[in-house]
């Protein structure tokens, strides 16, 4: 059995003065437009109280303690699972213009009106996949240190690029890095896998939570909308049936304000197979295609958008071939329909995406009119190792007519990523490794990015 633990989610609010409970964390999230809003997950019977401007009212049930039975997963049935979430999640919103709230006593208070420090991590959790296994040991996996770290920074806001529950399958027999390590996409997967390691950066600020593929319907989606989705969740809108998926594996765009002009505009684009390009007239391509338009219209409301979706749509990755190291583009699913709508590919007042996926530090900006890609997938998942070009062959692109005018990366090493804000079209972007060392500096200015380094050795 679990021990109690109470987990406190808040949409745009921080957490206040005040120690919670030992046992207990707290975390972010940042919904659209900002809407406050508390969450409660707990192994109590019942949901505590929320006390607004000294007011006690009642929290409702987003989703009750439950077994979900076993469903079609990613893995084979016998190496699958039914989830079992014992806990219950609690939510309640916070009317606007809420000066004081407070669930069990402890403060909670808005966080600053101008965001001017971020945090950005991603691919967090410790990979048992089948026979492909991390050792989740400290050394192997340092998540909870690079929490740590990056909490110690005191950010304004966290952005996290998605991919955060990898303890898929059992540990295999015989393998020390992984033994007795819970699996699946229940509760003790979760907590394993994320709250637990991240509970310093989890109560240092707000966080933005982006979905990675790992939180598809038939991996960890389950639990993504129990504990993390920033949208009501409603019926047929769990991934608890697979044969609602299609509706489960898409959400809305949203926008999350930064303050003085800046934004982050948040895409749910992960169920694409970013391999193959999709027929922009296919069911499939329609949930693209509407981010597409969305992205565009929330874009024209700030001076400055930063877009983030999980697969990155402008970065490389690389792949070996008969002994031979390949770059491959960006997600090709996503040009050919963002493509078939405009041909320049991204809407242009979208300066810099942020994504994770691929296990590695990159930063790509262009000659051509397009925004800057930014990876950090390199925060405690077993990394990629295959080394990228310090410097790119003439016509390698990630996206037809994207010509690269820098590019910089960083394999086959942990760490994070911070933002800080100079004005509302300038960001200082840093690169940090697992002990808090510099390793990279990088400067935004608009839709152009230039960093220190192109290699990080």
């Amino acid at each position: 059995m679990m021990s109690p633990k109470v987990l406190i989610a808040l949409s745009l609010c921080a957490l206040g003065a005040g120690v919670f409970p030992a046992g207990a964390a707290t975390f972010v999230t940042v919904g659209d437009n900002g809407a406050p809003m508390v969450r409660v997950i707990t192994g109590a019977a019942s949901c505590p109280p929320i006390v607004v401007d000294g007011q006690k009212r009642d929290m409702t049930v987003r989703a009750p303690a439950a077994t979900v039975p076993l469903r079609k997963t990613a893995s084979s049935p016998a190496l699958s699972k039914p989830s079992a979430f014992p806990v219950l999640t609690c939510e309640a919103t916070l009317p606007p213009g809420t000066s004081r709230a407070s669930v069990d006593g402890q403060a909670l208070a808005p966080p600053p009106p101008v965001v001017n420090r971020i945090v950005v991590i991603g691919d967090t959790g410790c990979r048992i996949k089948g026979k492909t296994t991390q050792d989740c040991g400290p050394a192997g996996y340092p998540f909870a240190a690079i929490a740590a770290r990056a909490a110690g920074w005191k950010p304004d806001l966290v952005l996290h690029v998605g991919d955060y529950l990898y303890r898929e399958n059992p540990c295999p027999e015989g393998n020390k890095g992984c033994a007795g390590s819970p699996w699946g996409y229940g509760w003790d997967a979760w907590d394993a896998d994320f709250f637990t390691p991240a509970a310093p950066l989890l109560r240092a600020a707000p966080w933005v939570f982006v979905r990675g593929n790992h939180e598809n319907c038939n991996r960890a989606g389950q639990g993504w909308w129990r504990f993390m989705a920033p949208f009501p969740l409603l019926s047929g809108r769990t991934c608890d049936d697979p044969d609602q998926d299609a509706t489960s594996d898409d959400s809305p765009v949203y926008a999350v304000p930064l303050g003085g002009g800046a934004q982050i505009v948040v895409m749910d684009l992960a169920n694409t197979n970013e391999f193959q390009p999709l027929d922009p007239s296919s069911a499939k391509a329609a949930p693209v295609a509407a981010a597409y338009r969305a992205l565009d219209t929330l874009s024209k409301n700030a001076a400055f958008t930063i877009a983030t979706t999980h697969k990155p749509i402008l970065g490389f990755s690389a792949e070996e071939r008969n002994g031979t190291i390949w770059l491959r583009q960006g997600n090709i699913a996503v040009q050919s329909v963002f493509a078939s709508i405009n041909p320049g590919l991204m809407p242009p007042k979208v300066d810099v995406i942020f994504s994770g996926h691929y296990h590695a530090w990159e930063q790509v900006s262009f000659a051509s009119d397009h925004p800057s890609q930014f990876i950090a997938g390199f925060s405690g998942t077993q990394e990629d190792i295959l080394p990228l070009p310090e410097t790119l062959a003439p016509g390698q692109t990630p996206a037809p007519g994207a010509i690269p005018g820098h590019f910089s990366y960083w394999i086959d090493g942990f760490g994070y990523m911070t933002l800080e804000r100079r004005d509302t079209t300038h960001w200082d972007a840093k690169v940090w490794n697992v002990k808090g060392e510099l390793v990279n500096h990088c400067t935004i200015d608009g839709r152009h990015s230039v960093c220190d380094k192109a290699q990080v050795h």
